[in-house]
């Protein structure tokens, strides 16, 4: 299960219209109202997703209620984290710093930064079922980066494209207005496309040393944050629900788990690992699991564990084992 700062809670009740009472709203979800000030206080993700959707079927407009959520956002509504976007010195470095950092506001979040023809894609990628709260949460956060990004720029700040995977809302007038640009519905990704001279732009409160002592802040809060002795678990779980679909990749891993492939590769070299070794040994328990206790036949073992064929199953057991997978399970039934 993952987390999301309680700041968007909060965000989300300042738009609720005056005949709907935020404490009833708050009443079943266990949210604490006191809370809701800290931006290091979390709730889980789908909490947060089921209050949203509740919010949002309240709301007469309830279509353009992340758009306004993520108006409201200001630098200084995220703490540490708003205040390092804030003193970048241009544009392109506070969203490296969302790049490096969101993982201090949510476990299910990560943006990543990819440069494409024309511009630079900053992706969202969101981990979890793609509900109408996580669809809405998306619009939130994107909508979130163009306000605080309008805030510190000196320069106007409109995206060239904005891109989300879902379905459009019955208008997207809104959305176009909000943003500025064309808004692309049930697109291949979750993301802004901004021009290069707009991350190039100055930003008005850019301060190299600032910057360093804000950098410095969140990379002692990141490392309170990574330090997870369960992320090569979570990592092997996601792995083994995926094999029988083929192995999955560094990046759809990492989707799922709601970072970038570049932060759960780092994540998981700080702790020991690497994903490659962390697919392998997967593969290898899962067969051996498979063998022991199954009556699988080979060629179905193989196809579980991700092989296309079972002579390259086969081939990986000799390695993983130093015997053939038949002769590990006519070991395993005389042991038994």
């Amino acid at each position: 299960m993952g987390q999301i700062t309680t700041l968007f809670v909060r965000k989300v009740l300042h738009q609720v219209g005056a005949d709907v009472d935020p404490d009833a709203l708050l009443a079943g979800t266990g949210i604490d109202s006191a809370c809701l000030h800290d931006p290091k206080a979390m709730v889980s993700d789908l909490v947060y997703y089921a209050f949203l959707e509740n919010v949002a079927g309240l709301d007469s407009a309830g279509h353009t209620l992340p758009l306004r959520v993520g108006a409201s956002m200001r630098c200084d509504d995220y703490g540490a984290f708003g205040l390092a976007w804030k003193s970048a010195l241009n544009l392109r470095s506070s969203c490296e710093r969302a790049e490096r950092y969101a993982r201090v506001l949510t476990s299910v979040t990560a943006y990543e930064l990819e440069t494409a023809e024309g511009g630079v894609f900053m992706n969202l990628h969101r981990d979890g079922h793609r509900r109408l709260g996580l669809r809405l949460s998306n619009e939130a956060s994107l909508a979130s980066i163009i306000s605080i990004s309008r805030e510190v720029s000196t320069q106007p700040c409109r995206p060239i494209a904005v891109h989300f995977q879902h379905t459009a809302p019955s208008s997207t007038r809104a959305h176009e207005d909000y943003f500025g640009c064309p808004v692309h519905f049930e697109s291949g990704r979750d993301a802004l496309l901004f021009s290069d001279e707009t991350l190039a732009a100055p930003n008005q409160l850019g301060d190299e040393g600032l910057s360093r002592f804000f950098e410095n802040h969140l990379e002692s809060e990141l490392s309170v944050v990574e330090a997870d002795p369960s992320l090569a678990s979570r990592v092997r779980r996601q792995v083994s629900q995926a094999l029988s679909e083929g192995v999955p990749t560094l990046s759809e891993v990492a989707g799922r788990l709601g970072m970038s492939g570049r932060t759960l590769q780092r994540r998981l070299a700080k702790q020991g690992h690497s994903f490659i070794t962390l697919v392998d040994d997967t593969r290898r328990q899962l067969a051996m699991r498979l063998l022991r206790q199954t009556d699988y036949s080979l060629a179905e073992v193989a196809f579980m564990t991700g092989f296309s064929e079972q002579s390259a199953f086969t081939r990986a057991f000799k390695r993983w084992q130093g015997q053939t997978p038949r002769s590990f399970r006519l070991a395993a039934i005389y042991q038994a």
